[in-house]
């Protein structure tokens, strides 16, 4: 039986309303080190990104029945540890599949038809059209590298603008009416732009690489709206200075850690960052696919629903 859980990040206001109402126990602390809390009183904690839940927060926690990360990425939870000690880890990438759907159409478009760079232009009194000729996605075929939650989202809303979807994934069969699923060899083959929507693993650390850029067919848009750890920038700057890529749109960056915090503050970038910055061909969000109004809401509201899910299996066992 669930009854204490400890919230460890500020989120939407619904999630103490919701979860005191089902008769909950809800404790805050967004401030104190692992150190400073007596976490063996909790039955569950709830966290963005704040902590990383290595194998010393977990041994404090000994009575933890589950831990509930708001968002799709756990690369900041030892799930290993997790799993041997027989917590549940929940997550909620449904609740912003939609937001970093339509980031990265909306990034695709601006790369595509040089909506940033002409703007800026004209600010600057340039009025240049033809250099900023676009080109269609109508026609083009898109490669997505991992067919979870974010990466249908993204195959539903590119259907209506007429191009052929394929999809990569180490599962079998989550194709869909939407993406065919196909072999790495035929991504290679086939695609025009490249979407990456994978968790941050081992397998996916570093997996943009020069080797995986160089199968391409064609040159290619690259977006990754993933984790910034899955692209090697250096060997980003090589691919778009020899023409592999054509243009890439990056909301995360090799630079974060798991907190997503400000990278600009203490720190020395190598100079392929400071290539991509002065690049027309590279265009930045600063880790916001995800993060909308309406997604904060919904990753809480599934996060909610999960616990409640979880301490009715408690009880009936």
């Amino acid at each position: 039986m669930i009854k204490k859980i400890l919230i460890l990040d500020k989120n939407h206001p619904f999630i103490i309303h919701k979860l005191k109402k089902k008769g909950f126990i809800c404790d805050e602390n967004y401030d104190d080190t692992t150190d400073q809390m007596n976490l063996s009183a909790y039955d569950g904690i709830i966290l963005r990104s704040r902590l990383k839940i290595d194998k010393k927060f977990i041994e404090k926690a000994k009575n933890l029945k589950f831990i509930a990360r708001i968002g799709s990425g756990t690369e900041n939870i030892d799930k290993d540890h997790v799993i041997k000690k027989g917590i549940t880890l929940i997550s909620s990438p449904e609740g912003n599949k939609d937001a970093v759907a339509e980031h990265a159409i909306g990034m695709l478009l601006c790369m595509m038809n040089h909506i940033i760079h002409s703007h800026q232009q004209i600010i600057t009194g340039k009025w240049n059209r033809e250099t900023n000729r676009g080109i269609e996605i109508m026609g083009k075929t898109i490669g997505i590298i991992g067919y979870g939650n974010t990466g249908k989202a993204f195959a539903k809303k590119l259907s209506g603008f007429d191009v052929k979807i394929l999809c990569y994934d180490i599962l079998p069969e989550v194709g869909d009416f939407y993406a065919k699923q196909v072999n790495m060899n035929t991504i290679f083959k086939k695609s025009d732009v490249i979407s990456l929507h994978v968790p941050y693993t081992k397998r996916t650390k570093g997996m943009i690489n020069y080797d995986f850029i160089k199968k391409f067919y064609k040159p290619f848009y690259l977006i990754n709206t993933s984790r910034g750890g899955c692209l090697i920038t250096s060997h980003l700057e090589n691919a778009l200075k020899n023409g592999k890529i054509y243009g890439a749109c990056l909301d995360v960056l090799e630079y974060e850690n798991f907190s997503s915090s400000n990278i600009f503050l203490n720190q020395k970038f190598h100079k392929s960052f400071l290539y991509l910055i002065h690049s027309n061909k590279v265009l930045f969000t600063p880790h916001i696919a995800g993060w909308t109004k309406e997604s904060k809401f919904k990753m809480d509201k599934k996060i909610v629903e999960k616990i409640i899910f979880l301490n009715q299996k408690f009880h009936k066992t």
